[in-house]
């Protein structure tokens, strides 16, 4: 079902296109919360690091999660999961809407949760069956621009819903996306079913999951991408969690201006996906690991040690338009550690991004008590712009790394 022309099919743009609106719908739903935690301790009286667990507790979830769909988007059809995981935070969404308690509301978001999680990993690694090598990077960069803009689209959503209409009219939004877009992915599954049956409903291999995993984890060249997608985790995602309170405590900004400072990191990664295109013809996989590490590196350390906080603002949108290139890179070449069970492949990928995120969140704030926020900003810059050059000269050696046993 590999597409090798120089342009994809119209049928599979538009499959591309609804599976971005999924993985618009799946980060969305991810950060709506955040903003409405101090509501939600008004509603139901508890405190707001118990109101916390609708993002803590979804994040837990989410992140388990993965290793679950990866083998079941291999045994029956990425695509057919998508479609049914994204129709499941549906119901998800509308227990959110009714929910009388604390307790509910987690319940409801440990539903979204459990089917958000299948989306983005088995979009990718769809693509990754379905699209030609030399189309994958800009493929993938639309499936990304879909999960960047619902980055920031939740972030913001969740605050202007919850002030104008109150925080239950957040979820019944994304009542109607997931079901919407879960609608419109199960016609299109159809139609695949209808015109290549066997392509859509893959055997699936049979070999054991332990096994799997052990295969893509024995490969040289697999190894070299789950390492650094670990450290850019940490170093990006996870550092990147102090930059409000950075701003806030160095610069003095209100938390409102240093949240949307940071909203500027998403933007640039959709200026990124926007351009991804012209950027992969002109610079290559190794071009723009080294440019992106280089440029989103730069842009954070520029961040943590300014004085002036209006430089912040090109310094955020920059570092997020490096990130999201040195990213887009990780992922095309994440669809060949292995393509035989490529569900798997992604699905530990993206679990291991998400737990350097998570083990960068913690890094983060613990060093900044001790070294301050403005050293530990400067260091996870600085570790970025190793890291892409890192990789760039990794892509360099991937054939030999490839072949080694």
């Amino acid at each position: 079902m590999t597409t090798g022309s120089a342009t994809l099919p119209a049928a599979t743009r538009r499959s591309i296109l609804l599976l971005s609106f999924a993985t618009f719908a799946s980060m969305a739903v991810q950060r709506i919360c955040d903003a409405m935690l101090p509501e939600l301790s008004r509603t139901f009286s508890v405190s707001l690091t118990q109101a916390a667990q609708v993002v803590s507790v979804f994040a837990v979830v989410y992140g388990l999660a993965q290793l679950v769909y990866g083998p079941l988007g291999d045994r029956f059809g990425k695509f057919g999961i998508v479609t049914f995981a994204t129709l499941a935070c549906s119901i998800g969404s509308v227990v959110a809407v009714l929910a009388t308690s604390l307790d509910m509301l987690l319940l409801a978001r440990v539903m979204v949760a459990m089917g958000a999680a299948a989306v983005i990993p088995l979009a990718m690694a769809w693509v990754g069956d379905t699209v030609a090598y030399e189309l994958r990077q800009e493929t993938l960069a639309r499936i990304g621009l879909g999960t960047t803009l619902g980055l920031v689209s939740g972030l913001l959503v969740g605050g202007v819903v919850t002030d104008a209409l109150g925080w239950r009219w957040a979820f019944v939004l994304t009542t109607v996306l997931f079901a919407g877009v879960g609608t419109l992915l199960w016609l299109d599954w159809r139609r695949q079913l209808a015109v290549a049956p066997a392509a859509v409903k893959p055997a699936g291999p049979r070999t054991p999951y332990l096994r799997q995993v052990g295969s893509i984890l024995s490969g040289r060249w697999s190894r070299w991408v789950l390492i650094v997608i670990f450290i850019e985790g940490i170093a990006g995602f996870g550092v990147l969690a102090i930059w409000a309170s950075h701003l806030h405590a160095v610069h003095s900004l209100s938390l409102t201006l240093s949240g949307a400072v940071v909203a500027l990191f998403g933007l640039g990664g959709m200026g990124y996906m926007a351009l991804a295109r012209h950027l992969v013809r002109r610079f290559g996989e190794r071009g723009l690991a080294l440019l992106g590490g280089a440029v989103a590196g730069a842009g954070a350390m520029v961040l943590g040690l300014t004085p002036w906080w209006q430089l912040a603002l090109p310094a955020s949108l920059l570092s997020g338009f490096g990130f999201f290139g040195l990213h887009n890179t990780l992922q095309t070449n994440a669809t060949q550690m292995a393509p035989a069970a490529r569900g798997t492949a992604m699905s530990m990928f993206a679990a291991i991004l998400f737990l350097g995120q998570s083990i960068g969140v913690l890094l983060a704030a613990g060093l900044s008590a001790r070294i301050g926020s403005t050293a530990v900003v400067a260091l996870g810059g600085a570790v970025l712009i190793v890291l892409g050059a890192v990789f760039a000269h990794g892509i360099g050696r991937r054939d030999d790394l490839q072949a080694a046993p």
